[in-house]
């Protein structure tokens, strides 16, 4: 969800590409599937057609295999355009109703799509605002999940235990030249990213930190950096699963710095009003979808390389959602 760009001409061309082609679906499947708590709503009645798009990374494959499934079992005719490249053309999807439900990240709407410069503190608060402020573009949001994937830092087993802190609010405490991060290039520069984080916590930038510190890395390699000791405290993000394949400790944002990114589903308002009862279906799953659940199937998809639908379909058969026919 952080790495939403603008919409690019790629991007554009993007969307006229999947709009053009008759919305040409995603090659994944699904497992065949029967209902659980997830009950058919159709009643023998022609089946409604619903279209499930996500974005390309892992996590959002997943919601959007999970979200699918879902919809199979209530007996809707279902489309699925999961793996969009880009956060923009995804969006532009449902807001053109080429799409009916995405699930996106407050943080993300508030800060890219709806252009506001600062995140409101506190995640109920930041999901009533994206759900207001998005009423006018037609988008109907619909209850968040507990899954906050927003940053962290995070240390190995060894820092860890040596430096003994488990808060952000410890490191000013922290002999300065352990504070040593690995961040990425947009991290380190942008208005939300290190400097503004350390100056919240209460650490100088230059003066306690200095700039042989820091060292820049892209995203993907920042968790093994951090793993093999190349910095005490690596930038990362709270549910990927590479967090439990490499025994990171994930420090407390204890002074609440970081905005606020719950998933929640988002659907195209005019669908919404003809299919109102997706939103209750989709209200079922929502609680289930903590920062522990996704890190484990994030976990299951991008290191032990299993498909993100036969993932997303176990998980929901453990929770009694939906059933093997």
């Amino acid at each position: 969800m952080k790495n939403a760009m603008k919409l690019s001409l790629v991007s554009i061309a993007a969307v006229i590409g999947l709009a053009g082609c008759g919305l040409s679906p995603s090659t994944g499947t699904v497992p065949a599937v029967g209902p659980g708590k997830i009950q058919p709503v159709a009643d023998g009645q022609e089946k409604s057609k619903v279209t499930v798009t996500s974005k390309s990374f892992t996590e959002q494959l997943l919601l959007g295999k999970i979200t699918v499934i879902a919809l199979e079992a209530a007996g809707y005719d279902v489309t699925d355009l999961t793996n969009v490249p880009g956060s923009q053309p995804a969006r532009q999807l449902l807001l053109s109703g080429d799409a009916s439900v995405l699930w996106e990240y407050t943080g993300t709407a508030w800060l890219t799509y709806l252009g506001h410069e600062e995140p409101v503190d506190g995640e109920k608060a930041q999901w009533e605002a994206v759900k207001k402020d998005d009423i006018p573009n037609g988008i109907d949001w619909g209850d968040p999940a507990p899954l906050n994937n927003t940053y962290a830092m995070a240390m190995n087993e060894e820092t860890a235990k040596r430096l003994g802190v488990t808060k952000l609010s410890e490191l000013k405490d922290v002999d300065p030249k352990d504070l040593t991060f690995c961040v990425d290039p947009e991290f380190n520069s942008r208005r939300d990213g290190l400097t503004p984080m350390l100056e919240h916590y209460g650490i100088d930038r230059g003066a306690e930190v200095p700039e042989s510190n820091i060292g820049l890395y892209d995203v993907g390699a920042i968790y093994q950096a951090t793993a093999d000791g190349a910095c005490n405290f690596g930038e990362v993000f709270t549910t990927d699963g590479r967090i439990k394949a490499l025994n990171l400790t994930v420090l407390e944002d204890d002074k609440k710095y970081f905005p606020s990114y719950n998933a929640a589903p988002a659907f195209n308002g005019e669908f919404l009003k003809e299919h109102p009862e997706v939103k209750g279906i989709m209200a079922q799953i929502a609680p289930l979808l903590t920062d522990e659940v996704l890190m484990e199937l994030n976990y299951q998809v991008d290191v032990v390389g299993r498909e993100p639908a036969d993932v997303a379909f176990e998980w929901m058969v453990d929770q009694g959602l939906v059933s093997k026919p």
